[in-house]
């Protein structure tokens, strides 16, 4: 599937700690970051893949489920440290869900926002992995 968590290097001391992504971190060059916050506990983000785009969703604050799913098999990672983020190659169909209370989902992306790369309808997204 691809998928994997990514530990970022952080830096501890008393007066608390530092996460830093730069060079190459990460498997890709960030064009885009959006986040996303007060999303209720029984709502769902995602629920499409990319034909293009890589993506790194972290858990700045609090915590929440990535389903992600190859066409084939499904997995359920729980994401709640903020130096843990988990990478999503090109072509995995991802759903967010069971946001805690005050969580905050970071995402770092390999393109800009363009429509036409997204696949939004689950039954096409398997259909193109049977091709």
């Amino acid at each position: 599937m691809g998928v994997k968590l990514i530990h970022i290097p952080k830096a501890h001391d008393v007066r608390g700690s530092l996460a830093v992504i730069e060079g190459d971190c990460i498997p890709f060059e960030i064009k885009r970051v959006y986040y996303l916050f007060d999303v209720p506990s029984d709502a769902y983000r995602g629920g499409h893949a990319h034909k293009e785009q890589q993506s790194l969703i972290l858990a700045l604050s609090g915590s929440f489920e990535v389903i992600v799913n190859d066409g084939k098999k499904s997995e359920r990672i729980m994401l709640n440290k903020p130096h843990i983020g988990l990478y999503i190659p090109t072509g995995v169909w991802r759903e967010i869900e069971n946001f805690s209370s005050g969580a905050v989902c970071l995402v770092l992306a390999s393109t800009e926002y363009n429509e036409s790369e997204y696949i939004r309808d689950y039954d096409t997204f398997v259909s193109s992995k049977q091709s």
